[in-house]
């Protein structure tokens, strides 16, 4: 972080405070405080405006899948901003980047989807599925089948409809948020939510359980559609109990309802096969995806829908003239160009094997952190994982809010050199760039360790643990 005197001058800390406004960012300690400069990257590593290294132990924001400086897709951009800088998707117009993506979406697809939809953020893509929900419900006839049931602590983004069925206080407070319509049914963490006794699949039993009474309450006719992250990222790196998935689907078939897969964050090899619904044996009606898809070196995001969902969409155009949705960069051909080509390295350079391989030593080193003093659990999947911070680990007892325990251990670990990120309270995570190697995996986990050592000398030190 810059110095207390950063604003005296014309630094570049100081032309940032005062005309930036930063995502969730405390904008009163960043007046006060200043921004890390991030001024260039190289593989898994970034460096900062001195000139201090980091290894991105979050690829970003989850995305950068092939690193800083991946020459390929850079190249990719030039060549298609010399031929075609800039086309639209309205009114039948199309270009070969995305022609050429969407086929590649679909057959790498999990499940057997009709049509790509591209929109430029994970958050455009989970505001289009409600709408297209929405549409395709009015088309075959069911005017008020619209509900639709996320999960607490679940993060689709934050346009107005993707924060409503996010599961994040901070999202809706005073946002005057979730809208009508949306609905939030119970969390899957069984290490939080779990009764004393019940086993995980009993646990999984029971979320299904009260999946299908919130149905029933709200009346079957009127819901829609349940969106999930196979892994949920943001809300704390929560991994599904055992056989979740099977029984939420099972209750979902019961009544008619369509399972959207918000693979955002776990789509194209992040859990170790290309899509998170492989991973947990998902079906989804609806996907939404996004960064990963051009590893985050420009903008896209996509929709991929069933051939029922499109039918309905093809006679709500035919029906008012044309289908009325879209966005100006809708299927840009530059980043649809370096997305294809991202794909491409996927296979050439098999990243899943890659992943496969070097996650064992990934989940290895997560495990390894299972007895230090402030974990109280440790998850991992693939190239993701958390360990979540606690005052007692044998009774679980969260630390007082007041303590800011994640955010503190957070900027510990910054100050040793890696880059991690505190989510949903005091949960640490990682999810590194999928090329990370196991010596980066090692040096990345030093660093973090001795960031969550120096929090534990400040937990002793200032008492956050009896407040």
């Amino acid at each position: 972080m810059s110095s207390p005197s950063f604003l005296e001058g014309n630094s570049l800390a100081a032309r940032d405070a005062k005309s930036l406004i930063h995502a969730y960012t405390n904008l009163s300690v960043h007046e006060k405080e200043g921004p890390l400069i991030i001024e260039r990257g190289k593989g898994v590593h970034v460096f900062d405006d001195d000139g201090k290294e980091y290894i991105e132990g979050l690829a970003g924001l989850w995305c950068t899948s092939f690193g800083f400086g991946e020459q390929e897709l850079i190249d990719a951009a030039i060549e298609q901003m010399q031929k075609l800088p800039y086309y639209h998707s309205f009114a039948s117009k199309s270009t070969e980047p995305s022609i050429r993506l969407a086929e590649k979406l679909l057959d790498i697809a999990p499940a057997d989807f009709s049509k790509v939809f591209f929109v430029n953020s994970g958050s455009e893509a989970n505001d289009t599925v409600v709408k297209l929900v929405w549409y395709y419900n009015n088309a075959i006839g069911r005017p008020e089948k619209k509900k639709i049931i996320a999960r607490m602590k679940g993060y689709h983004g934050v346009t107005v409809a993707a924060a409503s069925m996010t599961g994040l206080p901070p999202l809706h407070n005073d946002f005057d948020l979730p809208i009508q319509g949306i609905l939030h049914t119970s969390c899957p963490h069984y290490y939080r939510f779990g009764k004393e006794g019940e086993s995980e699949e009993e646990f999984a039993t029971r979320m299904a359980e009260e999946l299908e009474a919130q149905i029933l309450e709200e009346g079957p006719d009127t819901v829609a559609a349940f969106i999930a992250e196979p892994i949920m990222g943001a809300g704390g790196v929560i991994i599904p109990p055992v056989g979740y998935f099977e029984k939420i689907q099972a209750v979902l078939k019961k009544y008619d309802i369509l399972m959207i897969a918000d693979e955002v964050i776990c789509g194209f090899g992040r859990t170790g096969r290309m899509w998170g619904s492989q991973t947990f044996d998902i079906k989804p009606d609806i996907l939404s995806c996004a960064k990963a898809l051009s590893s985050a070196y420009l903008p896209i995001a996509a929709v991929m829908v069933s051939e029922d969902i499109f039918r309905g969409m093809v006679s709500q155009s035919e029906k008012h003239g044309a289908f009325a949705h879209g966005y100006t960069y809708s299927g840009h051909p530059v980043p649809a160009a370096v997305a294809m080509r991202t794909m491409e390295l996927m296979e050439e350079r098999n990243i899943l094997g890659h992943v496969r391989h070097v996650s064992k030593r990934f989940i290895e080193r997560f495990e390894g952190l299972a007895e230090h003093p402030l974990v109280g659990e440790v998850r991992a999947c693939g190239l993701i994982g958390a360990v979540e911070l606690v005052a007692d680990k044998e009774t679980k007892r969260s630390f007082d809010p007041k303590f800011k325990a994640g955010p503190k251990a957070y900027e510990f670990m910054q100050e040793e050199g890696v880059i991690s990120r505190a989510v949903a309270g005091d949960n640490m995570a990682l999810c590194p760039p999928l090329i990370i190697t196991e010596s980066e995996i090692d040096e990345m986990f030093d660093r973090f360790t001795r960031g969550l050592d120096r929090a534990a000398q400040a937990a002793f030190a200032e008492n956050w643990r009896d407040g």
